[in-house]
């Protein structure tokens, strides 16, 4: 990985939250149960607003990855709850305490400058981080789809980077300042590996170009 994670790791690794995955997904499925049983305007409290913090509601700097992602149905939360424990208890695992914890902090983080410079953010883009990196690190594990389908992980990563792109593409210019400061994490934990790898895929290039002359 990256020197520099290795220097803040040898410096401030201590502070780490251990179990870091289980405290989100407790948060997301109290939420959950708050908004099915009790208020249904829970997420309008403590989710990010830019208006709202400026007047002091400084909790929803945090409370909003609280929020579980929604694709519109209550097994879509339910799956999206799931997702983010076994993702994140396998990133966690592979780079312990400390690293998951600042690449989640560096997410929070990129949604608090989306939000400060156009007016909200969610956790949409941190939950596609967070599968990118799975993606990344385990790119030939296999995994059943719907608990039924074996696929690798890598195509997980390649299905999260296209629904970025197009996302990415269909927003307003204050969208597409959203999505980009919002995957802060992906671009410092690794564009470094991206650009190693792509400079050894032309570097190979060149060689089998210069080997067939």
């Amino acid at each position: 990985m990256n020197n520099w994670l290795n220097k803040l790791e040898r410096k401030y690794g201590r502070f780490g939250i251990p179990n870091l995955t289980n405290i989100l997904v407790a948060g997301q499925i109290l939420v959950f149960a708050i908004e099915l049983f009790i208020d249904r305007t829970i997420t309008a409290w403590v989710g990010l607003n830019r208006f709202f913090l400026l007047q002091g509601q400084i909790w929803r700097a945090i409370t909003f990855v609280f929020i579980p992602f929604s694709g519109g149905s209550i097994l879509s939360v339910v799956l999206g709850i799931y997702f983010t424990w076994f993702v994140g208890s396998a990133l966690e695992r592979e780079w312990g305490d400390f690293r998951f914890n600042l690449y989640v902090l560096l997410g929070m983080a990129g949604a608090w400058l989306a939000c400060l410079l156009t007016g909200s953010a969610d956790t949409y883009c941190l939950s596609l981080s967070l599968l990118l990196a799975f993606a990344m690190l385990y790119p030939e594990l296999q995994v059943l789809l719907f608990f039924v389908i074996p696929i690798r992980v890598k195509y997980f990563g390649v299905f999260a980077a296209v629904l970025w792109v197009f996302s990415f593409l269909g927003a307003s210019l204050p969208g597409k300042l959203d999505y980009l400061l919002s995957m802060l994490n992906v671009w410092l934990f690794f564009a470094p590996m991206a650009y190693r790898s792509l400079r050894a895929w032309v570097r190979r290039e060149q060689w089998k170009r210069k080997n067939r002359r």
